[in-house]
């Protein structure tokens, strides 16, 4: 009896294990696109990997890439086309889990507009926010209709994307996002229509995706992280309504009708093996910018991304 106590009272004097300590930077402020995460840490997910997960929302959005290929931080949220852009100017950066397996970016405009097809916006203007990828994808999709990039004007309208398209600045808009600028539209009583890119000559990518940076990665700590956030996944697809309630539960800003429709629009959008990588993807995407003239050569597969899940 002595002993057990004895032993017993060793183990109330351990200290408790310590969780490893990640740093996670978002590519923007927390939205409806972030619920596995979110979801992961309110249930509990990251702790059960033996993790303590901090997540912060960046003051730039193109800072969090960067920070991390400077070995400020673990991970970064970034989208699969300016990873390519990023490893071509050097960047040493490997797309490691991924976080929405669709496109978001969409070619918008007026529902009852006078673009039905995107061959209408022959002469018109279309609005954009970041230069560089998005071009090479307006190019794609016009080329498909015969309208040449010569023959329409571009109006760099910054983040004011479905203001400027409503408000008749623009014709149309490209790199509006499907779960977000589209029912922004809806709410304000102006209903828009996306043409999806994936339908109209870009080859398909994945919208959000984790980066790290290869030479400072802690592969055991980004699996466990990966799987946490499949864990929660799982539980959203498996309880949309009540995990909708936790993730809102967050902070009030969630709680509106705009981010209410969007979580509803991006839940079918998360992917479901984050580890997975769909190395055809990124070939294709790879060779798409190589052809638009934004990326010198091509590069292969596992300079742009890894399946730790494989490894």
């Amino acid at each position: 009896m002595k002993k057990l106590l004895m032993a017993a009272a060793f183990l109330t004097a351990t200290p408790a294990f310590a969780a490893d300590k990640m740093t996670l930077l978002l590519d923007w402020f927390v939205n409806p696109d972030h619920g596995p995460i979110i979801v992961a840490q309110e249930l509990g997910y990251f702790a059960d990997q033996g993790l303590e997960v901090e997540v912060i929302a960046p003051a730039d959005p193109a800072d969090p890439p960067k920070l991390v290929a400077a070995g400020k931080a673990d991970l970064a949220i970034s989208y699969q086309p300016q990873l390519h852009l990023q490893v071509a100017e050097g960047l040493p950066l490997k797309r490691v889990g991924t976080l929405v397996a669709t496109p978001l970016n969409c070619l918008l405009v007026l529902e009852d507009g006078p673009i039905k097809t995107p061959a209408d916006l022959k002469g018109g203007k279309i609005g954009f926010s970041v230069a560089g990828v998005e071009e090479a994808l307006l190019v794609a999709i016009l080329e498909k209709y015969g309208v040449g990039f010569d023959e329409v004007e571009l109006v760099n309208v910054n983040w004011s994307l479905s203001p400027s398209l409503m408000s008749g600045q623009v014709d149309a808009v490209i790199g509006a996002y499907r779960n977000f600028e589209l029912n922004q539209m809806e709410i304000e009583e102006v209903p828009g229509k996306c043409f999806y890119i994936e339908e109209e000559g870009v080859p398909t990518y994945d919208e959000l995706i984790y980066v790290a940076n290869p030479a400072t990665m802690d592969a055991d700590m980004t699996r466990r992280f990966l799987r946490a956030t499949e864990l929660a996944t799982q539980y959203i697809v498996n309880n949309p309504e009540k995990s909708w309630e936790i993730f809102s539960g967050t902070s009030p800003e969630l709680q509106d009708r705009l981010n209410a429709m969007a979580w509803v629009d991006t839940l079918p959008r998360f992917a479901l093996r984050p580890e997975a990588l769909d190395e055809g993807r990124y070939t294709r995407f790879e060779a798409f910018l190589a052809a638009s003239g934004l990326v010198e050569g091509t590069r292969p597969v596992a300079d742009l991304a890894v399946d730790l899940g494989a490894e």
